[in-house]
C-alpha cells in the first residue's frame, strides 16, 4: 500500500517538474474571434456612393475652374512674350535714332546747335537755323519721352508676366489636388461596387432609380410643370438638338467631347454649338449667369442641382433633363426634379 503511494507521489512531483522545466512553451489560450462588424443595408450603401460621386463632382468642378484659368493665364503670358518682344525692338529702334543724333552733333565739331547759330554772320541762315533748332529740340525731346515710355511700359509687362507665371504655378498645383481627389473619391466608389455581387448591383440600381423617381414624383406633385410653359429661343432649340445629341456617349470627368462629356462639359458644349460661350463649370455657370424662377423655365435653360452647384443639367421640356450622370454612366434623360434643385439659369437672357 505504501509502495502504491510512493509510485504516485514520484508521478506527480515528475509532472509538476515537467511542466515548470525551462524551454518548455505552451500556447496561451486564444480569445474568440471578434464578431464581423454588421454589413451595411443596400440603401446605406447607395447613400455612401452618391456621397462620394457627389464630392468627386464637385473635385471636377473645381479641377476645371484650375484648367480654365490656367488656360487665360497661358493666353495672357503668350501676349505679354508678344508685348515684351515688340517692346524691346521699339527700344532698339529708338536707341539707334538717339544715337544718330549724337553723331550727327559730334561731326558739326561737337557745338551745341544754340552756340552754331550764334557764330553766323549770315541772317538767312540765323533765321533758318533757329527754325531748325527748334524743331530739333523737340524732336530730340520726344525721342527721348517716347524711349522713356517704352523702357516703363517694357517693365510694367515684364512684371505682369512674373504675376501670371506664379498665378499658373498655383493653378497647376491646384489641379494636381483636385485630380488626386478625384481619382480617390472615384476609386473608393468602385471599391464598394467590386464588392457587391452581381444580384446586389441591379437591386442597387433599382434602388437609385426608386430614389429618383420618388424625388421626381415630388417636385411634380408640387403642380411646378402646371406653371412651366416657356418655348425655347432659337439658340436654347439648337443647345437642346447638341445635347440630346450626345445621349448615350459615356461620363469622363473633365471631358468635353465630343467623344464623352462631364455634366459642365456637355452643358457648356452644348450652348457653345448654338453660338453662345458659356463658363466652363457648373458652378460658374449658376454664378455668372442669369437666374429664372423655376416657372419661368423653358428649354436650353440649365437647371443647377446641390448646395454646392457640383451638378448640371439642361431642360429639354415636359419635366425632363439631359445630363451626363457620374462616372461609369452615360448621357442620358432624367427628371429634372430627380436631384435636389439649386435653381436655373438662362445662357440667352
Amino acid at each position: 500500500m505504501n509502495r502504491r503511494r510512493h509510485a504516485a507521489a514520484v508521478t506527480v512531483v515528475g509532472a509538476v517538474t515537467l511542466l515548470a522545466a525551462p524551454g518548455q512553451a505552451f500556447a496561451a489560450p486564444q480569445p474568440p474571434e471578434p464578431p464581423e462588424p454588421p454589413r451595411k443595408s443596400l440603401e446605406e450603401v447607395r447613400r455612401e456612393l452618391d456621397g462620394l460621386y457627389r464630392r468627386a463632382a464637385s473635385a471636377t468642378d473645381a479641377y476645371n475652374l484650375a484648367e480654365e484659368q490656367a488656360e487665360r493665364q497661358s493666353a495672357q503670358i503668350v501676349r505679354l512674350a508678344k508685348e515684351i518682344a515688340a517692346g524691346r525692338a521699339r527700344i532698339d529702334d529708338l536707341k539707334d535714332r538717339a544715337g544718330a543724333t549724337a553723331r550727327a552733333q559730334y561731326r558739326g565739331g561737337g557745338l551745341p546747335p544754340e552756340a552754331q547759330l550764334v557764330l553766323t554772320d549770315d541772317p538767312h541762315l540765323f533765321l533758318d537755323a533757329a527754325g531748325r533748332i527748334k524743331a530739333g529740340g523737340k524732336a530730340t525731346r520726344d525721342l527721348l519721352g517716347e524711349l522713356n515710355r517704352n523702357q516703363a511700359d517694357l517693365t510694367a509687362y515684364s512684371r505682369e508676366a512674373g504675376v501670371q507665371w506664379a498665378l499658373l504655378e498655383a493653378n497647376r498645383v491646384e489641379k494636381e489636388k483636385h485630380k488626386k481627389e478625384i481619382n480617390e473619391r472615384i476609386a473608393a466608389a468602385r471599391r464598394i461596387e467590386a464588392q457587391l455581387k452581381k444580384e446586389e448591383l441591379a437591386r442597387l440600381r433599382k434602388l437609385e432609380r426608386e430614389a429618383a423617381d420618388e424625388a421626381q414624383t415630388a417636385w411634380l406633385g408640387s403642380g411646378v410643370l402646371k406653371e412651366i410653359d416657356g418655348r425655347a429661343s432659337e439658340q436654347g432649340r439648337a443647345a437642346v438638338a447638341f445635347a440630346t445629341g450626345q445621349i448615350g456617349k459615356p461620363y469622363v470627368w473633365g471631358a468635353e467631347g465630343p467623344g464623352s462629356y462631364d455634366c459642365s462639359g456637355l452643358t457648356s458644349q452644348a450652348w457653345a454649338a448654338a453660338g453662345r460661350g458659356i463658363p466652363r463649370t457648373s458652378q460658374e455657370q449658376w454664378r455668372r449667369l442669369p437666374r429664372v424662377d423655376v416657372k419661368d423655365m423653358r428649354p436650353g435653360d440649365l437647371v443647377i442641382y446641390h448646395a454646392d452647384a457640383s451638378h448640371v443639367g439642361m431642360y429639354v421640356g415636359d419635366g425632363a433633363i439631359v445630363h451626363a450622370p457620374r462616372p461609369g454612366r452615360s448621357v442620358t434623360l432624367a427628371g429634372a426634379g430627380s436631384m435636389a434643385i439649386l435653381g436655373i439659369v438662362r445662357p440667352d437672357k
